[in-house]
């Protein structure tokens, strides 16, 4: 959950109420009815879940959603549209998140001294020529989003999407001077723009260029398009830093305000918008190639691509909410990677040189520090077949590139966020049988990475830290270390370590498979490297040993003015040693050793997760003793929601013996997930905690990385089907399932006592046939000694 601000919104802290009307137009559709009718677009518009309510196709090359004043593009509560952008990531935490090319539906006059005075060039600027709009009537459904405009007279502003273009129909109530203004300049808050290009061709089309600022203080990319529209322009202009000028065809050139008008004689009028990362000429094959059809039919098709999508799974049960929310889920989680290659299968490698997939589709931007924790497993166990294209995809980086991706923004490495994320993801792929054919390719350059440092010529950063830690077996803490980007891993070398082992156990299992023997114990050795770090003098909360970051000497790290705590920031990023003391999941044998057996184990998971408390009072609980903020990560000592690096820990509790206790704690985290704008807790980052609360709601969580296993808990639902690519299902009962209630599992199928489920059992189809409980005196279920999974890495 890469960010930069500090500050705390406290609008998490309560629930977010929502006047009864003003959600009407995206109600959840009766139990049982169409999934797309079940979504709400607006959950996580507001509190920095950072999603956008505008459409998209299913893993789309362009979405169409409005700006506001956000750097992800819309805030539920701003009160002005600055445009409808075309290009958006869902749930990213960091600025520069696109917003490209901006259209906005105006009316008035426009030349000099004119409603929009062209001899002023702050006339041009989209916070000044903005609209305000109402919410009433706005409509966020899957491929398709509605809003009243009601500046320039009242405008309708309708957008639906196919995988490469994005629609707009504009219906104006004002008749006259009808325009609309293409923005190239400007885009998203915080989204530099550093140059632009827009040219008139003919009288219903605009084309060009912009080059913006990637992710997370990336390099500048550049996105071309092409906008047409279904009637001709009566006039139009351009718009660039000194001014507009009717007639003028074309505005080119570096950072500033830059675009172009299009009037028209007011009524109804229907943009499409393609765009290519490869060239001009991509962007109008892109439209070429799926344009044609009317705005309703387009929505239409739209809407049967996410309907198939989302009826992957059925569920019965729960509340019209409860439906709401998980549906939206499993729709944000299903809108990631993009389809990265054009119309004709070209796209833009890392090498910057332009490449073919024929036969498959490229896909970019991974998240992959985020996504490798849950909705890359989502993806594999819903999609398999585009789980393919994306490992294929993220071999390709590593081809053309010359090292494997951490987090990948269009053609090039950001270098954000630290650790080894690119192994427990492509691992998981290879479980879940998506690098069939690609094996030892895949492993290869695994192997490398876990091993190597990439040359200073590089601008990929890998494992930085490679270098103290394949000696002496942990990433040095230096808050100084040169950096290619954004982070680097010696600067939070604690954290770094222990995400390095959990990959390296990964990789181990890999290597296994693959009849690596002597690399799988090394790896496996490797995956124990955690253990340099436990430092059994430091006490907190009444507990005793931490893991504490250690210097370049070996030593430990001290701060300067005070002795050392497990609830500061120092060598751990975006957490504590608090929260990262669970991420040793491969490893629970060596993990309760150090803490002193599983009583002492269960009480401080019970003191991490305010057990006692929130058993009185869920919902109260997480609020005001979990939640503190999106990005407020350090100084804490309890679970942490809204981020990634403890998402797995409430099923430690089932890792060490009380399985109950993670039904329990799992149920509690719902409470923080609603059908309202604020209804995401922290940044969604591309799907990642919209698929933690499908996994969990279903009742099985993929904990350890490489092992093909889900962890199982009380499903929220009294049935769930989830149909699977290969025709067989997966279907998960759970009769009286109530997930307002706490309730545990009482015991499973046929007697079955353990609480997790291989991959290849599900795959072949199966039942999970659960009894649940709501008292817990008799949630026994799954608590001796073979109900747990065998951690894949113990010594």
């Amino acid at each position: 959950m890469p960010a930069r601000i500090s500050t705390r919104v406290a609008g998490l802290l309560t629930a977010l109420v929502v006047p009864a009307g003003l959600l009407t137009p995206v109600a959840a559709a009766a139990p049982g009815g169409d999934p797309v009718d079940a979504v709400n677009t607006f959950i996580g518009t507001k509190d920095d879940g950072n999603t956008f309510p505008g459409a998209s196709a299913p893993f789309g090359m362009t979405q169409v959603s409005p700006i506001s004043s956000h750097y992800a593009g819309y805030r539920y509560d701003d009160t002005a549209i600055r445009g409808f952008g075309h290009f958006f990531l869902s749930g990213a935490g960091c600025w520069e998140q696109g917003g490209l090319v901006s259209s906005l539906p105006t009316t008035g006059a426009v030349g000099p001294g004119a409603a929009f005075d062209t001899t002023k060039p702050e006339t041009f600027d989209h916070k000044k020529y903005a609209s305000p709009y109402t919410h009433e009537a706005e409509v966020g459904k899957p491929g398709y989003y509605k809003v009243r405009l009601t500046g320039y007279g009242g405008v309708d502003a309708e957008t639906t999407a196919t995988t490469r273009t994005g629609v707009e129909r504009y219906t104006f109530a004002k008749s006259g001077d009808a325009n609309v203004f293409v923005n190239v300049g400007q885009a998203n808050d915080k989204e530099p723009v550093t140059a632009s290009q827009i040219r008139v061709v003919g009288d219903r089309t605009v084309e060009g260029m912009v080059e913006s600022q990637a992710f997370c203080g990336g390099k500048p990319y550049k996105t071309w398009f092409t906008t047409t529209f279904d009637k001709p322009f009566k006039s139009f202009g351009t718009w660039s830093p000194t001014g507009g000028t009717p007639g003028s065809k074309e505005s080119a050139g570096g950072e500033g305000l830059r675009g172009a008008w299009l009037t028209f004689g007011g009524g109804q009028v229907t943009a499409t918008t393609a765009i290519s990362h490869v060239d001009a000429f991509g962007a109008r094959l892109n439209l070429a190639s799926e344009k044609g059809r009317s705005f309703d039919a387009v929505r239409d098709g739209a809407q049967r691509a996410w309907r198939k999508e989302l009826s992957s799974v059925d569920i019965k049960g729960g509340t019209k909410d409860d439906r709401t929310v998980f549906y939206t889920s499993l729709y944000h989680a299903l809108l990631q990677p993009l389809t990265g290659n054009d119309a004709d299968g070209r796209y833009r490698g890392f090498d910057d040189k332009i490449h073919r997939a024929l036969g498959w589709t490229y896909y970019e931007f991974f998240s992959l520090w985020d996504t490798y924790r849950t909705q890359n497993q989502l993806l594999a166990l819903l999609r398999p077949s585009r789980a393919k294209d994306v490992a294929k995809s993220v071999l390709a980086i590593h081809d053309q590139g010359g090292w494997l991706p951490r987090w990948a923004y269009a053609n090039q490495e950001t270098n954000t966020m630290t650790g080894d994320p690119v192994t427990p993801f492509l691992v998981d792929l290879w479980r879940f049988g998506a690098l069939s054919g690609q094996e030892f390719k895949a492993y290869q350059a695994l192997l490398r990475n876990s091993r190597e440092i990439p040359p200073a010529s590089s601008p990929f950063q890998g494992r930085s830290g490679n270098a103290s830690y394949q000696k002496d077996g942990f990433v040095q803490y230096d808050k100084d270390f040169p950096k290619k980007g954004q982070d680097t891993d010696p600067n939070h070398g604690a954290s770094a370590t222990l995400e390095y082992a959990l990959a390296d156990c990964s990789l181990s299992i890999m290597a296994a498979g693959l009849g690596r023997k002597d690399d799988a114990k090394a790896l496996a050795d490797k995956g124990r490297s955690y253990r340099t770090l436990w430092d059994s003098s430091v006490t907190d909360r009444g507990f005793t040993g931490f893991y504490r970051p250690k210097v370049e000497d070996g030593e430990w790290f001290s701060p300067a003015d005070k002795p050392y705590t497990p609830q500061s920031p120092d060598g751990f990023h975006e957490g504590t040693s608090w929260q990262y003391q669970w991420l040793t999941q491969q490893d629970v044998p060596g993990l309760v050793e150090r803490m002193g057996g599983k009583e002492n184990v269960g009480k401080r998971l019970d003191d991490f997760f305010a057990y006692g408390d929130l058993v009185k009072d869920p919902a109260k609980t997480v609020r005001e003793e979990w939640v503190v903020g999106p990005y407020n990560y350090y100084n804490q000592f309890r679970y942490n929601p809204n981020n990634e690096p403890d998402l797995h820990s409430p099923w430690m509790y089932t890792l060490t013996g009380q399985p109950w206790k993670t039904s329990a704690v799992v149920r509690a985290a719902h409470t923080l997930f609603t059908n309202a704008p604020n209804g995401v807790t922290g940044n969604d980052d591309l799907g990642t905690m919209s698929a933690w609360y499908v996994f969990s709601a279903l009742g099985l969580y993929p904990a350890v990385p490489g092992t093909g296993q889900f962890v199982l808990n009380a499903p929220r639902f009294e049935k769930s089907v989830v149909h699977l690519e290969n025709g067989r299902d997966i279907t998960i009962k759970a009769d009286g399932a109530d997930g307002s209630k706490l309730q545990y599992v009482q015991g499973l199928g046929a007697g079955s006592q353990r609480a997790y489920v291989g991959l290849e059992q599900l795959t072949r189809g199966t039942t999970l046939d659960f009894k649940l409980t709501g008292d817990v005196a008799k949630a026994t279920w799954a608590t001796g000694p073979e109900g747990a999974p065998k951690s894949p890495c113990a010594g």
